[in-house]
């Protein structure tokens, strides 16, 4: 018989193969809580070895859900980005459970409620997932007034009757001022969020409160946010830091903005953390590896990605039961030194060595504008399994990171 022809295993099919009734067969793939674990897990390794996969139609017209939960993002991301780890470690929550994750992608020119209200009257999910929230966002509300189960990386105005994980960006920028003061800084730049967003809010407060409280001097970049192009933010960064030379540090919510600003740094001839302090926040340990002395926040869209997986779920499930939020407090900041990929002469951050000779001329070496294009043009051809690798006029800096 060609492979063609053959049917599909059922549960009938894993029945006979088990030993066991199709109904317990049904309610072990279920995970049902009558069904013991050994049980559970003899039954989905037989699914596994011959391919089964439930009729989702069918199980609809059974149950009436789609065990489906869908992630809706935007496409106006750069590769330096949250978005691989927020899919990958909701997916990875979703594992050996009977829900599958399904990525819903719209346009950064499309209404964002667009794909919300296909998925809600196509009812071709059980429940969603939503970042890049607004204090008021549209998409909240309405499956808020339609009752349909979601959770949302961030918070909004209505936080306190739905599920939420978000890390606490005002505590974030008290600490980076603090930080700063403490380093001796008097003028900070903030390369904060877009104001639509709701940690934009607290980025913004943060850094009024946090420059009172040190008395230093607090100013938000005009014309660039923390979500635009690389080559936007260079260019603001430098012509602030042209028009204002006093100031001396550098905040930024994002990890991609940090590295541009690294570059405008550079470009106007000065140094990262000798003439202007760096922080940065990070979702994936790169900024030591591109400027060492960058002061990094890390947040973990790991954690975030699977508790919104666990709470979308939770509101399928038990829809009556009390909506579960958490929050991500930032660790003090974290200043590394040079890796033994990189060495500095003086107080420079430059990439001084290579890991296949005694070192080579620093004049060579990219700087500003020019090591933020080789990065971008590494960044941009990184594979899931490959290594990261930054070339620096043909010598090598490699390091063991999975594509973030």
């Amino acid at each position: 018989m060609a492979e063609s022809d053959r049917k599909p295993p059922t549960l009938k099919t894993i029945a006979a193969l088990s030993g066991l009734a199709v109904p317990t067969v049904s309610r072990a793939l279920s995970d049902a809580p009558d069904i013991g674990s050994k049980t559970k897990e003899r039954v989905r390794q037989i699914a596994r070895e011959i391919g089964y996969v439930p009729n989702r139609a069918g199980v609809r017209l059974k149950t009436g859900k789609t065990h489906v939960i869908a992630l809706v993002l935007s496409t106006d991301h750069g590769i330096v980005n949250r978005t691989a780890r927020l899919i990958a470690s909701s997916a990875g929550a979703l594992r050996d459970t009977r829900y599958h994750l399904n990525v819903t992608p719209y346009f950064p020119t499309e209404d964002p409620l667009t794909p919300v209200r296909y998925i809600v009257e196509t009812r071709s999910a059980d429940a969603i997932i939503l970042n890049q929230t607004e204090p008021e966002d549209v998409r909240v509300r309405y499956l808020l007034d339609r009752n349909f189960p979601f959770a949302t990386h961030g918070r909004t105005n209505w936080s306190d009757v739905h599920s939420y994980y978000d890390f606490d960006n005002l505590s974030f920028t008290h600490q980076a001022f603090d930080t700063l003061a403490a380093r001796g800084r008097k003028s900070v730049l903030v390369v904060a969020p877009p104001p639509s967003q709701n940690y934009a809010r607290e980025i913004r407060e943060g850094a009024i409160e946090g420059a009172q409280a040190n008395g230093i001097s607090a100013c938000v970049l005009d014309g660039a946010t923390s979500d635009d192009s690389d080559d936007i933010i260079l260019r603001t960064v430098v012509d602030k830091l042209r028009r204002a030379p006093e100031i001396d540090a550098i905040l930024c919510s994002s990890t991609s903005a940090a590295m541009a600003a690294a570059a405008g740094i550079e470009t106007v001839g000065r140094r990262v953390g000798t003439d202007v302090d760096l922080i940065g926040k990070e979702t994936s340990r790169l900024l030591h590896l591109f400027r060492p002395k960058i002061l990094t926040y890390f947040e973990d869209i790991t954690k975030a990605g699977e508790f919104l997986a666990r709470a979308a779920v939770k509101a399928v499930e038990e829809p009556d039961a009390p909506r579960p939020k958490s929050s991500n407090f930032p660790t003090p900041p974290v200043s590394r030194p040079p890796n033994k990929f990189c060495k500095t002469r003086s107080e420079n951050d430059d990439m001084a060595s290579s890991m296949n000779g005694p070192g080579f001329d620093r004049t060579r070496a990219p700087r500003g504008a020019a090591a933020l294009a080789t990065w971008q043009h590494v960044s941009a051809r990184r594979r899931p399994s490959a290594h990261c690798r930054l070339r620096l006029r043909g010598h090598n800096l490699q390091a063991s990171a999975p594509m973030s």
